[in-house]
């Protein structure tokens, strides 16, 4: 992300099209910047969809600025800064992008715009495009919302991004000081929220999954197809840390609660007792989209995904989203 010395390629060919004030060829450089730039604005809002509105919107007011481009630093870091911005001003505006408050107050607190990020969206080049599995999943994303937006912006540019404090001051229209400031109370934030988690956001960090969770993922599925209560159970640590989103109130901290919760909803009960999964990612981590099928129904209909983070071979957190007309899940409707 540093600013670049001689004009590149990419550099070039940009402002041979904001000259020619030809969209075409201007898009064409700029949407080689797509899937990083909605990673970071899905960094930046935690939900998928704001963050492929807020893209769109950073490629607008790019050609709207495009002049002021002149090769001077990177056109990623242009882009960036502009997104960046752009996610700013759109989280001036909104009062829901504050983390609801659960109950009992000592547990965490909800995020019901939180949404899922589909791992087929993510940049291709995972090194490159600095998209570490950890800065990705949804712990660290919904850490990250607890940061109070510049802070949180300044938090990403420095430590996920890497970016020198100059330039992120000079993206944000802070002082270095002032950056290095918000930089440190974020780090404090960060630790509080991901205490068993490493600190050095810049290393890489691999993004494939583990034999253990795919074993897991396997048995979880096995176990709702099966109607299996105890095999359920069995997966899950005490601790287990749950929520249904978009739905709220619905956060637990302890596996008995969860599990009394789902038998209250009447999960495998008539009506919640003929399933059928299919294992996928999301947000880098392993997932169960279930299907299910109503008493006499043709067929099975998707309604939950399930996003699982598995600790030594155990259910530690289990995040459940509506997925019931969610085409950009990119998950089959029906089985």
């Amino acid at each position: 992300m540093a600013d670049a010395g001689p004009l590149g390629a990419d550099e070039a060919a940009f402002i041979a099209a904001a000259r020619s004030d030809d969209t075409a060829p201007f898009a064409l450089v700029a949407e080689r910047h797509r899937r990083e730039l909605q990673v970071h604005c899905y960094r930046m809002l935690a939900n998928y969809e704001d963050a492929r509105d807020l893209t769109q919107e950073t490629f607008l007011r790019a050609w709207h600025k495009r002049a002021s481009f002149k090769g001077n630093a990177a056109l990623r870091t242009w882009l960036y800064r502009i997104a960046t911005n752009a996610c700013l001003d759109f989280l001036d505006k909104r009062n829901d992008r504050t983390p609801v408050p659960s109950e009992p107050a000592d547990l965490d607190s909800e995020l019901l715009y939180l949404q899922p990020y589909p791992d087929r969206m993510l940049p291709e080049d995972p090194q490159e495009s600095a998209v570490a599995r950890e800065t990705i999943e949804l712990a660290f994303i919904v850490a990250v919302q607890h940061l109070p937006p510049r802070q949180r912006a300044v938090f990403i540019l420095r430590d996920v991004l890497g970016w020198p404090a100059a330039t992120a001051a000079d993206a944000l229209e802070l002082t270095v000081a002032s950056v290095t400031s918000a930089l440190q109370r974020a780090r404090v934030t960060m630790r509080e929220r991901l205490p068993d988690r490493r600190l050095d956001w810049r290393r890489p960090a691999t993004h494939e999954l583990s034999n253990d969770e795919r074993t897991v993922v396997a048995s979880y599925i096995g176990a709702h197809e099966r109607n299996d209560l105890d095999g359920l159970v069995s997966l899950l640590r005490d601790d287990l840390r749950f929520v249904m989103l978009p739905e709220a109130g619905t956060s637990v901290a302890t596996a008995k609660e969860a599990v009394e919760g789902w038998l209250t909803g009447g999960l495998f009960g008539p009506g919640y007792d003929d399933w059928r999964c299919i294992t996928t990612t999301v947000n880098r981590m392993p997932a169960a989209a279930l299907y299910l099928r109503a008493a006499d129904g043709p067929e099975y209909r998707l309604f939950t995904l399930a996003v699982l983070r598995i600790v030594d071979g155990k259910i530690a957190e289990l995040t459940g989203f509506d997925a019931r007309d969610k085409p950009w899940l990119d998950l089959p409707p029906t089985l």
